[in-house]
């Protein structure tokens, strides 16, 4: 019997070690990584600057307090802030709670107001974490049931709908911000028009709401740029990061920039571990590795080359409704439920992942090679070919 808390559908493999894109299991077997551990290791397994970065800290110090002022969390801060063009950088332990001061701060910033609001405007099949404000913000359902009363103060719209937010800003004068995903990913990889996340910042400019984007899984190169919403060309107020970030050590961050930047003041809101010297060691040593642009460059380049060569080889399965991504976010959406391909692709030594009931979605590292690339694609289209 385990004594684990049964929340989890494990699959029955156990990973032991890993280099760039592959991982081994305690039999000895080779997998092709192409989940990354949930878009996490981005650099892939045993990343020789991460690595590095872990062993020297480790031995000098892991922890103090944020009582005291930690420099390698400083020097995150800043490098963060020059990337992202945001203005402070407040630091916890993963997305969900990135985005729980994501909501903190805005609920903190509309009481500030002459006329206080305090409703946040969220979207149909997001997905922003389970702690009891994320998940009621999160949309989806199933996720929900069973952990009644979800908290008041949000307001739900369609994905992609910006008439809907005109609606709601028409009929609601409580509303205090919007948070979404650039890109969807829990919600099967949805990827918005390309004037959806402008259109969205001129309206919360025009009713004075905060824009507030989760970039938990998008973010830290994964769909081209730092952060998915450089390619729209816009400023948030507020976006949230983890995952990438340490490339496997527990780290999440808020950014915020202008009035937003200054809401959060001494007791008003805090994290026992994050940002403490071990992970803004490999928080730095990511940013090290990301800096000069090549490796997000790569993951444009290999995610349009994964998703063409699908497209080549499915062309015409009547089993495919669409194939669709941003960078190495990449959803492969079937016209029925698929969960049963994971444990197909794992005997195949693929790790993948099925979301949204019907979505293949592929997460592969940034590092990973032409050939490993071809190898995903292939092994992919021949799992969907074999139903």
């Amino acid at each position: 019997m385990s004594h684990l808390m049964q929340n989890y559908g494990r699959l029955p493999v156990s990973f032991v070690s890993g280099q760039g894109a592959s991982v081994r299991d305690s039999a000895g077997r080779e997998y092709l990584d192409a989940l990354c551990g949930l878009a996490v290791t981005g650099l892939g397994h045993a990343h020789e600057g991460v690595t590095r970065a872990l062993q020297a800290q480790a031995s000098a110090l892991l922890h103090t307090s944020n009582l005291y002022q930690v420099p390698e969390q400083e020097r995150l801060a800043t490098r963060l802030c020059e990337v992202s063009g945001m203005d402070r950088v407040f630091f916890c332990n993963s997305g969900a709670e990135a985005n729980e001061a994501a909501i903190k701060l805005a609920r903190r910033w509309g009481n500030s107001l002459e006329q206080p609001r305090g409703t946040i405007i969220v979207m149909e099949g997001s997905f922003h974490g389970r702690t009891m404000a994320t998940l009621t913000a999160t949309g989806n359902r199933k996720a929900q049931a069973g952990f009644e009363p979800l908290l008041k103060g949000f307001v739900r719209a369609p994905y992609d709908d910006i008439a809907a937010i005109e609606q709601i800003a028409r009929n609601n004068t409580d509303v205090v911000a919007v948070l979404l995903e650039p890109v969807q990913g829990e919600g099967g990889i949805a990827v918005p028009s390309d004037d959806y996340l402008p259109a969205l910042r001129r309206i919360c400019d025009e009713q004075n709401w905060l824009l507030m984007l989760d970039e938990v899984q998008t973010g830290n190169g994964r769909t081209g740029r730092f952060f998915a919403y450089q390619h729209a060309q816009i400023l948030p107020d507020v976006v949230t990061t983890a995952k990438g970030l340490g490339n496997g050590v527990p780290i999440g961050a808020c950014l915020a920039s202008g009035t937003a930047a200054e809401v959060l003041t001494p007791g008003t809101h805090g994290s026992t571990f994050g940002g403490n010297p071990l992970v803004c060691a490999a928080g730095n040593a990511v940013l090290d590795a990301l800096e000069d642009g090549t490796l997000m460059a790569r993951a444009a380049e290999l995610g349009e080359r994964i998703r063409d060569a699908l497209r080549a080889r499915l062309k015409g399965n009547n089993r495919v409704r669409e194939i669709r991504g941003k960078g190495l976010m990449i959803g492969i959406e079937l016209t029925s439920p698929a969960s049963g391909l994971v444990q197909q692709a794992l005997e195949r030594g693929l790790l993948i992942n099925v979301t949204a009931d019907s979505v293949v979605r592929l997460l592969p590292p940034l590092i990973l090679t032409d050939e490993q690339a071809n190898a995903v694609s292939a092994a992919v289209a021949d799992l969907i070919e074999d139903q």
